[in-house]
């Protein structure tokens, strides 16, 4: 005996997608700052993108580090400007005011970074309240 179930599914309007396109090229303009300072060495345009209260955890040469927003942009300065880092954007996932990203970079400083983000909207405006990183080979 087979079961059916049925799906109810909510036409989206026009209006609908182009709010949900609009949303996800928000969230790409938050994380530009970020991308942008790997590649000029911009601590300060690279905390632009955080929230007060953000964390950045990883490890690199077996070190783990729990950095806060502040501590983080001294870090990006010190790595200095990456001009020939590449990056890309693998995913973005928004419900709401919550989103999570994947970006993909490498020859960041010599390394190869996969960053996970947590973002969220207040007031109208995306930004990251979390960021966890894996250092590939210099994990």
């Amino acid at each position: 005996m087979s079961t059916a179930t049925a799906l109810n599914v909510t036409p989206r309007t026009a209006a609908d997608e182009a709010q949900s396109f609009a949303e996800y090229k928000a969230v790409e303009a938050a994380l530009q700052p970020y991308i942008d300072s790997a590649k000029i060495g911009d601590g300060a345009l690279c905390r632009t993108a955080f929230y007060d209260h953000a964390h950045i955890v990883g490890s690199v040469h077996g070190t783990f580090y729990d950095l806060d927003a502040d501590t983080f942009k001294g870090a990006v300065n010190e790595a200095g400007a990456s001009p020939d880092v590449q990056s890309h954007i693998a995913w973005i996932d928004i419900s709401g005011p919550a989103a999570a990203a994947k970006v993909e970079f490498i020859n960041w400083a010599g390394f190869r970074y996969t960053d996970f983000f947590v973002l969220y909207k207040q007031d109208g405006q995306w930004k990251i309240s979390g960021k966890v990183y894996d250092s590939h080979a210099q994990n």
